[in-house]
């Protein structure tokens, strides 16, 4: 992309698109996107450079955060597009990439706080790859990880879950050890990780259903239906809906009557 074109571009509102194109799933967008973030990051770090060996005043850029943020939210959002197109050896190339930005120069308190908060989402993310990729081996050394950074126990939890049907994973134990976390945010409808928690709930209640405890996968369905609802997303609801008509049949009649009850709700 030429510079003139990435110097009227703001990282703000490419992070917005990337933002817009992760939640729709489009992955090959994603990853244009995320390489759009990249290349205007650049530019504005060799014009920078460039003014700095000049001797010139720097020219100012309002971002919402310091340049090295957009930096490795790049990349970070180039592996997660690979990572969901199944080309892992990529995924974690880039991984390894924003583990380590400390190399830009000029760096003060605020950038390195950054360095920090990337050099942490790649150990986090590194452990979800390879546990997406079935390395189960590595389960319990996540699991000690989550109980060490409580903050990530419910992206974890969804990953973790999700390989758990994928590969027939019993998480029953681990599982136990996030009780008390999965029931107090389970009735917690504000927060900023409903995506999150959706995700898990659906996964949960797939899990549920495959270890033969219907009326459970059915709780965990109408709280991923609830969830659905709050983010405006019509594919999620549809899913779910699907997912407890077929569980209709086991469910109790007091889940039927809630679940009847939330759809007049919704109207």
């Amino acid at each position: 992309m030429r510079s003139s074109i990435l110097k009227s571009l703001k990282p703000d509102i490419i992070v917005e698109m990337l933002d817009m194109a992760v939640a729709f799933e489009n992955w090959n967008k994603v990853m244009e996107r995320a390489d759009m973030l990249y290349q205007c990051v650049q530019c504005i770090h060799e014009e920078r450079q460039e003014h700095r060996t000049k001797g010139l005043p720097l020219p100012y850029i309002h971002t919402e955060h310091p340049l090295i943020y957009y930096h490795g939210f790049s990349l970070q959002m180039r592996g997660v597009a690979h990572q969901k197109m199944g080309q892992v050896d990529q995924a974690r190339a880039c991984i390894e990439q924003y583990t380590e930005l400390g190399w830009m120069e000029e760096l003060d308190e605020a950038d390195m706080q950054v360095v920090q908060e990337f050099r942490h989402r790649a150990q986090v993310n590194r452990y979800a790859l390879e546990i997406e990729d079935g390395q189960v081996q590595l389960l319990e050394e996540f699991v000690n990880f989550l109980l060490e950074h409580p903050e990530e126990w419910l992206t974890g939890l969804k990953v973790i879950t999700e390989a758990a049907v994928r590969y027939r994973w019993k998480i029953d134990r681990v599982l136990h050890m996030f009780g008390d976390q999965i029931q107090g945010d389970g009735r917690e409808m504000d927060s900023s990780n409903n995506d999150d928690m959706y995700h898990y709930c659906y996964q949960r209640a797939l899990y549920e259903q495959w270890m033969g405890r219907p009326q459970e996968a059915v709780e965990f369905i109408l709280q991923a239906i609830r969830l659905a609802y709050k983010l405006e997303m019509d594919r999620y609801f549809i899913r779910c809906t699907a997912l407890l008509e077929s569980l209709r049949e086991e469910a109790t009649g007091e889940q039927i009557v809630r679940y009847r009850m939330m759809l007049e709700e919704m109207k």
